[in-house]
C-alpha cells in the first residue's frame, strides 16, 4: 500500500473498499474523526485522485461544523490490493466497509474475498442501498460477521446511518458497528433485511416517479422539486435528490428492486436510462437533471 497521508498509528484502522463517491465519504468521515483509514481500489486513477477529494470533504465538514472540535484528521492510507490489508499487527483493519459499485456479483466477489482474508470476529460492513445482506452473506466465510449500512450522500454531514441487520449476522457486529458509528458521530436505525430496506424501497421508486413526470412533459425538473418542496417538506426535491444519489446509482438499485421484488414501479423509465447511457449521472458527472458547473465530485 502507497501511504498518501500521514503514517498509520496505534486505534482503531477502518478498511474502505472502494475509492468512489461513497467509498470516498466514508474515508472522509472517518479520516476527519481522527480515524485511521485504508482505501482500497482496482482503479489506480481514482485511487490516485482520492486523498485530494478525501482532504476536500474533510475541510468541508470543519467549515460547516460536522467535525468534533479540535479533531486531529487520521493517517489515509491507498493501495490496490486486499491482501495488503492484512499482513497482521497494527496494519490489520478493526472493521472493514465495503463501498463498491451497487452490483450484487461485484459485491459479493469483494465480500468472499476479504472475508477470507481478515481475521474471525473482524465485523464486514457492506454499504449498499438495496441488495439484501441474506443474498450477499451467502459468498462469505462467516455471514455473522456481515452487516449492511446505507450511508447517505454526502456521509460525512448527513448523521443517520441505516443499518441493516440479515438473518445471519451475530450480536457481536451489530454491536461493534454501533460502537464504530458513535465513534464517527453517527446515529443508527437498525432495519431488518429486505431489498431496499425502508429508504430505498420508499424513495427510489418516488424519484422513478418523479422521473416519469418530467417524461411525460407533465412539469419540469425544477417543477417537480419545487413543488414537492413547497407543498410536501422535502428538503431538496426528489430530482436534485436523484442527482446527488448519482443516477446510475439510483438505476442500479431500482433494477435490484424490480428483480427481487416484482413490482413494476420499480423498472427504471425510459428517460432515466437515456440519461445514464448519455453519461448524465449528476453531480459526479457535472450534469444531470441539473448543470452543476464547476462542482462534479
Amino acid at each position: 500500500m502507497t501511504a498518501e497521508s500521514g503514517t498509520p498509528g496505534a486505534g482503531p484502522r477502518l478498511a474502505v473498499l472502494g475509492a468512489g463517491v461513497m467509498g470516498s465519504g466514508i474515508a472522509a468521515l472517518a479520516v476527519g474523526h481522527g480515524m485511521a483509514v485504508s482505501l482500497v481500489d482496482l482503479d489506480r486513477r481514482r485511487l490516485a485522485d482520492a486523498p485530494a477529494r478525501i482532504g476536500h470533504q474533510v475541510r468541508t465538514a470543519r467549515l460547516l461544523g460536522a467535525l468534533p472540535d479540535g479533531a486531529v484528521p487520521g493517517a489515509l492510507v491507498t493501495g490496490l490490493s486486499l491482501a495488503a490489508l492484512v499482513t497482521g499487527g497494527d496494519a490489520a483493519p478493526t472493521a472493514v466497509i465495503e463501498a463498491v459499485t451497487e452490483d450484487a456479483d461485484a459485491k459479493a466477489k469483494v465480500l468472499a474475498d476479504v472475508s477470507a482474508l481478515v481475521a474471525p470476529g473482524t465485523p464486514i460492513i457492506s454499504n449498499t442501498s438495496a441488495i439484501p445482506i441474506d443474498e450477499l452473506a451467502r459468498a462469505t466465510v462467516r455471514p455473522a460477521d456481515l452487516i449492511g449500512t446505507h450511508f447517505m450522500n454526502p456521509p460525512y454531514l448527513i448523521r443517520t446511518v441505516e443499518v441493516i441487520r440479515g438473518t445471519h449476522t451475530g450480536e457481536a457486529t451489530l454491536d461493534a458497528l454501533r460502537a464504530l458509528l458513535a465513534a464517527l458521530g453517527r446515529q443508527p436505525i437498525v432495519v431488518n433485511d429486505a431489498p431496499g430496506f425502508v429508504t430505498s424501497r420508499i424513495l427510489h421508486p418516488m424519484i422513478n416517479d418523479a422521473v416519469r413526470v418530467v417524461a411525460a412533459g407533465t412539469a419540469s425538473a425544477e417543477s417537480v422539486d419545487r413543488l414537492m418542496q413547497g407543498c410536501l417538506g422535502h428538503p431538496t426535491g426528489p430530482l436534485r435528490t436523484a442527482d446527488l444519489i448519482g443516477l446510475d446509482n439510483l438505476a442500479d438499485s431500482l433494477w435490484v428492486l424490480h428483480r427481487r421484488t416484482g413490482d413494476e414501479g420499480c423498472r427504471p423509465c425510459d428517460l432515466l436510462l437515456e440519461m445514464v447511457r448519455a453519461g448524465h449521472l449528476g453531480r459526479k458527472s457535472g450534469r444531470g437533471f441539473y448543470e452543476y458547473e464547476g462542482e462534479q465530485a
